[in-house]
Order: C-alpha cells, then structure tokens, then sequence
C-alpha cells in the first residue's frame, strides 16, 4: 500500500481498522451472512464514519480523496471477511459515474446523499441474455413526449435489494440513428420497477444480489446521466478500468488472508510427528503464494498510480484483474486442501474465503472477455 509518506492515509487506515473491529464483529458478519443482506443502520454508521463516498468531492460532503483511500477501504474489508458487504459496489464502482457524468443539479440532489449512506446505490448491466457482451443488452428506453418509457430486466444486481438508486444501462431509441445504450437514474420507488427475490449465491451471503424488473418505467428527461442519452457505453468504457482493478485488489487482499490463516495453520498441526508447516511441498506451496502475493501487490501499486494520473488503460486493467483474480482462485484452494476436511467446514474461514473467492474470474468481466481485451492492445 501506497502510504508510506502520506500521513492522512495512514490515519484513515487506522481509523477505519477501528471502525470496522466495532460496527462489523466476527459475530456481526455472521448475522449479516445469515440474513443474506447487511443492516441499513451498518450503511448510516459508515456514512458518519466517513467511509463513504469517498472520492465525493468535498463540495458534495465527501472526502474528496483518491482510489488509494478505496483501495484501503478494500483491503480491510479482505482481512475481515467483509467481501459481502457492498461498499465498493456503492463507493467505488455506482459513485464515480455520478461524479464524473452526473449534471449538476444530479450531483446535488444524489451524492450528498450517497455520502451520509441515505442513498445506497446500485448499478445494472447484466441480463438474462447479456452479461460480458453489453452491446447485446435488451433493457430498452423509448421515447415518451418530453421523457423515457423503460422496459426490460436485468439479473445478478448487487446492492439489488436496498439500493435506492439504480444505475440503468438501457438501449435508447435515438432520433437521428441507431439505438445507443444509455444510463438512467431509477429511484428505487419509482413505479414500474420491482425487485425479484434476494438471490440464493454460492457466496458472498451477506451481499445482497437480485433480479430487477422494469415494466414501462417513466421517467424524465433530467434522470438520464449526464442530461444527454446516447452516452452510455463511453461512459462505461471510460470507468470500467476503475471496477477491475478494485476486483483485483480485493481479490489479492483475499489471497493473502487465505496465505495467512493456511500458514498459521499449518504451523500448529501436526502430522506424522511434525507440524505441516514442515514439510517441503507445504512450506513450497505457500512459498509461492506468498511470491504472487508480492507480485501482485507490485502491479496493483503501479496500476494505481497510473489510474490517479488518469493514464490506466482497459488492457492494463485487464491484466491485472485477469493475473490477480486467477491466482486468487487457485491459491486458495490450494490453501483449502492444507485444512483437509476442516478446510469444508463452513465455521472454518477459509471456507468462506473459498466460496467467496470463486466470483472473481468471473463478475466485472470473465477471465476470457480479459484475455480478449488484452490481445486486442498487442
């Protein structure tokens, strides 16, 4: 992490590691996996911590700060087991589209909000039929006199369940061409949209993920991001790189938990007459993991420097999320496999660092649509 000389960094991190051993326990975390979703008085808290909305700009109630204060708020979340919670869904992924596209009277009306965490956010691309591929999407906005009529679903929405604003990728009839995808602000109460039932994943329990449904949704010209339609799809190119490099930090925190608990493990169980840790192909195999670790934590610090001097790439970002989350999936089960059957134990949390782990070569892009990306830039 990129804190050695900057001070007010190091203070949010301690800050936030006290905040976090306070309002989110082991015992809390459990709760909140068996609930499958977080507490809203958990959203309000970390609003008045200041941990949200961060990279809101001070005239709008934020912090004003840059992807490394997200990137700690990430990395604390990995060494806690707190993937479930959707705070870089809200802050680091919904947020900066309003910061960047939103118009000024959506920038007043929405990001204080976002700040205080009265406003929990969500954004949807994926569709039943359309998930890496977002030129595919069906969701579609048709004109309605002087606004929109929106018809369509979308499907695997984090945040879905208690997001207040939705973030809507639609195909837009434009009048002077072909449909273009544009981004909506729905509000979560706005009549015609529905939520399905809060999805039954494999992990991440405490995150909550849902269907959306809109049938012939209204809504006025000034909830279109940005106040022009047609726009969309370069505004998600342009922030895309952002959302995988977070995956990919969040992923690399998770691997080097999972390093830590197999090695403390390993050191005190005993086998054959001596400590797993003793023997060669354990003490190997976390040797290297420990190697991709510190790799990993290499191009994450260079990744990030690029993205605060406005210069990451898709295909450097790609690399990243493509390398780390790889590596993230396979370390950890290699770690899982030094637990033997307490490894399958759900009150184990390598276990849980194994389910929630698996999604990551998969959401904000799968490993192949990377690989794509990346062989598109040689």
């Amino acid at each position: 992490m990129l804190a050695q000389n900057d001070e007010a960094l190091t203070i949010f991190q301690n800050s936030l590691a006290t905040f976090l051993d306070t309002t989110a326990p082991p015992e809390t975390i459990e709760r909140w996996n068996q609930n499958k979703q977080v507490d809203r008085d958990a959203w309000l808290a970390a609003g008045e911590f200041g941990m949200l909305g961060v990279l809101v700009p001070e005239e709008h109630g934020g912090l004003g700060m840059d992807f490394r204060y997200e990137r700690a708020i990430m990395e604390a979340f990995a060494e806690r087991g707190l993937e479930g919670w959707g705070v870089p869904v809200h802050n680091m992924i919904a947020a900066p589209y309003l910061i960047e596209h939103g118009t000024p009277d959506q920038k007043t009306q929405w990001l204080p909000k976002v700040v205080s965490g009265e406003t929990i956010l969500a954004i949807a691309m994926t569709e039943p039929a359309a998930g890496s591929d977002l030129q595919g999407m069906r969701t579609r906005a048709a004109r309605d006199g002087d606004g929109w009529i929106i018809n369509g679903s979308k499907v695997f929405i984090s945040n879905g369940q208690m997001s207040d604003l939705v973030l809507l990728c639609a195909k837009t009839e434009m009048e002077d061409g072909p449909d273009k995808i544009s981004i909506f602000l729905v509000e979560g109460d706005r009549p015609g949209f529905t939520r399905g039932k809060n999805l039954d994943k494999v992990g991440r329990d405490a995150q909550d993920t849902s269907e959306l449904f809109f049938e012939d949704v209204r809504l006025p010209m000034s909830n279109v991001l940005g106040g022009v339609p047609g726009r969309g799809f370069a505004q998600l190119m342009e922030l895309l790189p952002q959302e995988r490099l977070g995956i990919a930090v969040m992923g690399l925190g998770m691997l080097e938990r999972a390093l830590n608990l197999t090695v403390e493990y390993t050191k005190e169980r005993q086998a054959f007459g001596q400590s797993l840790f003793d023997f060669q192909n354990t003490a190997f195999s976390l040797a290297d993991i420990k190697t991709e670790v510190t790799i990993g934590k290499a191009f994450i610090d260079h990744c990030t420097e690029l993205l605060i001097k406005g210069e990451l790439d898709a295909a450097t970002a790609s690399m990243a999320k493509l390398w780390i989350t790889e590596r993230e999936v396979d370390g950890i089960n290699r770690c899982v496999q030094f637990f033997g059957g307490y490894g399958w134990m759900n009150e184990y949390p390598i276990a849980q660092l194994y389910k929630d782990a698996r999604i990551d070569t998969i959401h904000g892009g799968t490993s192949e649509i990377m690989r794509l990306l990346i062989a598109r830039s040689l």
